[in-house]
């Protein structure tokens, strides 16, 4: 029988050693493997750009498909966050 691999109650997750992105200037905490999408709500900013009717939006589907959450990356406008896997040193910009 083969041992089970599942993570016991206590377990603590395997994780690479964080990495530090810039969200509007300010360092936040990610890990590698992890979209801009996680990274932004693990961070608890759940604001990720403004509708034209200045409603907040934020992810929606979390799989490219609804634009929900586009921000800047590294200069690059309309990048879907959800699409995106996180780098050292990343700037990324909310609207």
């Amino acid at each position: 029988m083969l041992d089970s691999i599942r993570l016991q109650p206590g377990d603590a997750p395997l994780r690479p050693a964080p990495i530090t992105v810039f969200v509007n200037g300010a360092p936040v905490e990610a890990h590698p493997g992890e979209t801009v999408a996680t990274a932004l709500l693990a961070a608890g900013i759940n604001h990720f750009r403004t509708a034209r009717n200045g409603a907040p939006r934020a992810p929606v589907c979390n799989m490219g498909v609804c634009f929900e959450c586009v921000v800047t990356v590294d200069g690059r406008p309309a990048t879907r966050s959800c699409m995106t896997l996180v780098e050292p040193g990343m700037q990324i910009e909310t609207t």
